[in-house]
């Protein structure tokens, strides 16, 4: 018989007739004459309860029924006499297809603490919460490309394997194909990176912005949706080494188009968790953070307040407050500084604009001033900035005088420089790290709990 997912039961209204469900088995309750299995397939958060008559099953099958045990049941969907469900299966027929020993299968029914599921990641996914979290893992990434098709966006393949480093943006983790135990040399001693696979040094990409502007000179509106790498020593709850950004990159847009799409953008995203992952968000902000779905809607409920960078200065410096960061003008703001702009003092999201020239990235159009750039950076509640992003420098000579005050050298990016000899237009784009919406949007409070399986310092396991 075809298998029905347990969520479409659930919601059935097709009481009496046949159906056959298969999962695992979460819990099990019994006596001599009834056995109660609560049944999950991830297609929901909520478990089927099966009824199943002990006398007409085999004994020493219905023994093999133990907590992680993967099954399939046939039977008659039935109203239920029990609490918390409208419907319940009466068993007919159970097959078992794996078996899980209680003295060893780790996900016995009670608490686990999410630093120990961890440790078990291959098998996390099972549990309520991480069921919850992937499941809007999954909707976040789908409304992001549906977002980006539905506005005309073309999606984009930039490289994984790359000989730039974007932006000066960290560490890098090298691609090489040379013996690491006897690498070929030069007279002066350096590794001769000519005889490497693609004849130079090369690294896993930390951004895809770069590339993504080149296919924005034609295709006007882009966005990239991929991988990214970090090779920064970061042990902390907001790092990861392997992440998964998205990157927009617009021709014809300013600065105000840039925020303009960027409210747009994270509103949608809030808009669709809330609409298609209740029963999800719902167990999270139970068992979580009783506030979850109330900062959800606060997004949507609030337009955000844009301002300077010097203006959110003047705020900070106005506070009252004891910084563990001191505030001044020049400074790279703080989660400190962000959260307090957005919490308390504007008590809704922040866009802040214009900062320093120093603490930004070359490729960000310079003000008029000569000390400020057109940055923008969105701030949310609890974990501050979650989008970085600009209006790119289209000029030429301002573009390569910036180029060498940082010191990258032309030569090493004749390439991008192109693209602002031939037919360059204004142009602006942003970044926002998957697994930080992921983080904001299910109430998680370290990044370690929305990627499944985490790269860090020290652990590469799974």
């Amino acid at each position: 018989m075809k298998r029905t997912k347990i969520a479409n039961a659930l919601a059935s209204k097709e009481l009496g007739e046949t159906i056959t469900v298969k999962g695992w088995v979460r819990t099990k309750r019994e006596n001599k004459n009834v056995a109660f299995l609560a049944v999950n397939d991830g297609s929901t958060i909520h478990n089927i309860q099966v009824v199943v008559d002990v006398p007409n099953f085999d004994e020493e099958m219905l023994k093999s029924v133990t907590t992680g045990a993967g099954i399939s049941v046939t039977g008659t969907l039935s109203p239920s006499l029990g609490q918390g469900q409208a419907v319940e299966i009466q068993a007919t027929e159970i097959v078992v297809y794996g078996t899980a020993d209680p003295e060893t299968y780790p996900l016995q029914k009670k608490g686990h603490s999410l630093e120990f599921l961890r440790s078990i990641a291959h098998l996390r996914p099972r549990t309520n919460t991480f069921g919850a979290v992937f499941r809007v893992r999954h909707a976040m990434a789908y409304a992001i490309h549906k977002y980006f098709n539905d506005k005309g966006f073309a999606y984009l393949h930039t490289p994984v394997i790359t000989a730039s480093d974007a932006e000066g943006a960290g560490a890098m983790f090298q691609v090489t194909t040379l013996p690491l135990d006897n690498p070929p040399r030069r007279e002066d001693g350096t590794i001769n990176y000519e005889e490497d696979f693609f004849g130079k040094t090369t690294n896993l990409t930390v951004s895809g912005q770069l590339e993504g502007e080149l296919a924005a000179m034609a295709l006007s509106e882009i966005y990239t949706f991929g991988p990214t790498f970090r090779a920064e020593n970061s042990n902390t709850p907001r790092h990861l080494a392997e992440f998964w950004m998205i990157e927009p990159e617009m021709a014809f847009f300013d600065i105000t188009d840039n925020m303009d799409l960027a409210e747009d953008f994270l509103k949608y995203c809030v808009r669709y968790a809330l609409e298609h992952c209740g029963d999800d968000l719902k167990f999270l902000n139970d068992m979580f953070d009783k506030e979850l779905i109330e900062r959800l809607k606060f997004i949507l409920n609030n337009d955000f307040q844009r301002l300077t960078y010097t203006e959110a200065i003047a705020v900070l410096e106005a506070s009252g407050k004891k910084w563990e960061f001191p505030v001044s003008w020049g400074v790279d703001l703080q989660a400190e500084h962000e959260r307090y702009l957005v919490e308390e003092h504007y008590k809704k999201p922040v866009i802040l604009i214009d900062y320093p020239k120093e603490i930004k990235a070359f490729y960000m159009k310079q003000n008029d001033d000569g000390k400020t750039v057109r940055a923008m950076d969105v701030l949310f509640p609890r974990i501050g900035e979650i989008i970085g992003g600009s209006q790119r420098e289209e000029n030429y000579d301002k573009l390569v005088a910036r180029m060498q005050q940082v010191g990258i050298k032309e030569e090493d990016m004749w390439w991008y420089l192109d693209t602002r000899r031939f037919g360059s237009v204004p142009h602006s784009g942003f970044g926002l790290g998957f697994e930080r919406l992921v983080l904001f949007v299910t109430g998680m409070a370290n990044i370690r709990d929305v990627i499944p399986f985490p790269r860090t310092p020290m652990n590469a396991e799974f």
